[in-house]
């Protein structure tokens, strides 16, 4: 049996450009396609053995065409040629029965972009399935020995994976990129008595040889779970509330989610007409970075083609910017901000405060590091998640906490904010450090 060759940009390419010349044959006014291909290995050690090993092999098409103000979809993983001929049609067939959209369309022609800059995406990682293992288990092993009350483990998971993406449209536009993803994590269960606490600790990078050391995140999530243990309960009050930054990371992303198109249309947002306003405290200031050399959420385009750019979300609290791709900008008389498909690496401005001087700034409160449930009503703002963490008294952590509720309401909670922390979390799309917020309400007995 002959092995299939792998797709490249140049094979991605022609696969999009096929799709295009047959919408405009099947009569289509307009159309889009996207194709991707992904391959990488996946292997979680677990008590010092091998509990899976996993290669990926994943590749597809999407096709979209617009018959006027009417528009259809189909999708296959088969890139040969009879299977696109027939996934276009598909396409076109279902846009016969879909309702006239006076919104639908590509994104204008003017805002593709021109210029694809290199952005330091792509550097796979040849690593083999015995080498992953080793690292694996050394991962996990360095947690397991670090303390004899480290008795039990969820694993620890190496997976590596590169690909590349290509994306055109009727409107002239045709490229791709190639990126890599590769990540190592250990999460672990402390037990002490009849008390048992799981954490984790992770490292993540386009690069192989910028991850952490296995070791060291095996050292790192065993001292985060013993951290834990002797948790108490608090009696319910008031009190001001620091979220580390792993937990202020979807604290912000809960205000992107409120000023993006769909939320923004369809008026399921607490922070509805927020454009050119105060909604944050002023010492919170947001921007935008899509071409960060190496981000993690980087990309010269967006999911419509159309170039992305930096800028400015928040100023000093005020909104300066929605979160937009084509469709909703134009359902809302505006224009695409280069966001569909998602934001491009946030970076949260800090206050030159370093955890040591927010700890004392708050003086006595809530150290928040883990949240737990969906207690979140996007609509209304209102926010209530169980929580663990530590008690703070006189800038100083005191002792665990768990089985707690913190509870406030969004729009309060971003005018509240007291100060933005220097010990900022490069490992997301949304880059901030620690948040002090200056009170919520904490629920416990």
């Amino acid at each position: 049996m002959t092995e299939q060759p792998q797709p490249d940009i140049e094979m991605l390419s022609k696969c999009v450009d096929q799709v295009l010349q047959l919408t405009h044959q099947n009569g289509a006014s307009a159309a889009e396609a996207s194709a991707s291909f992904r391959a990488g290995l996946s292997v979680t050690a677990r008590v010092r053995a091998v509990e899976t090993l996993e290669y990926h092999r994943d590749q597809g098409l999407g096709v979209t065409v617009f018959f006027g103000q009417r528009k259809g979809n189909a999708s296959t993983s088969d890139l040969s040629s009879a299977a696109i001929e027939e996934t276009v049609r598909r396409a076109c067939g279902l846009a016969q029965f879909t309702a006239e959209d006076e919104c639908a369309g590509l994104a204008d022609a003017q805002r593709l972009a021109t210029d694809i800059p290199d952005l330091d995406l792509y550097h796979p990682w040849s690593v083999e399935p015995h080498q992953a293992i080793d690292i694996a288990i050394e991962c996990e092993a360095a947690a397991l020995d670090a303390d004899k009350r480290v008795g039990n483990s969820e694993g620890a998971t190496l997976s590596t994976s590169s690909g590349c993406s290509v994306y055109g449209n009727t409107n002239g536009f045709l490229a791709g990129y190639r990126d890599s993803h590769h990540s190592l994590s250990c999460s672990v269960i402390a037990q002490d008595g009849g008390q048992m606490e799981r954490d984790y600790e992770y490292t993540v990078s386009r690069r192989a040889d910028r991850l952490e050391a296995g070791n060291l995140i095996g050292r790192q999530a065993a001292e985060r779970s013993l951290r834990r243990l002797g948790a108490r309960k608090l009696d319910t009050r008031k009190a001001p509330v620091l979220l580390s930054p792993r937990i202020a990371r979807g604290f912000f992303a809960h205000l992107i989610g409120a000023i993006s198109g769909g939320s923004l249309y369809r008026k399921s947002t607490f922070l509805l007409d927020s454009l050119d306003t105060q909604v944050l405290s002023k010492c919170v200031t947001i921007d935008e970075r899509p071409h960060l050399q190496g981000g993690l959420a980087s990309s010269p385009f967006d999911a419509e083609g159309v170039e992305t750019q930096d800028r400015c979300l928040v100023d000093c609290g005020v909104i300066k910017g929605y979160v937009l791709g084509s469709y909703y900008a134009r359902k809302l008389g505006l224009q695409t901000t280069g966001n569909a498909g998602g934001i491009h690496n946030l970076m949260v401005g800090n206050t030159d405060h370093s955890f040591t001087d927010l700890l004392a700034t708050m003086g006595t409160g809530l150290l928040v590091n883990e949240v737990m449930g969906q207690g979140v009503n996007p609509v209304t703002g209102d926010y209530s998640r169980g929580a663990a963490g530590f008690w703070v008294e006189g800038g100083v952590i005191q002792y665990p906490v768990s089985e707690i509720t913190i509870a406030g309401n969004l729009r309060d909670m971003y005018r509240q904010i007291i100060a933005i922390g220097n010990d900022t979390d490069l490992r997301g799309g949304i880059r901030t450090g620690s948040v002090l917020i200056e009170e919520m309400m904490l629920g416990g007995n």
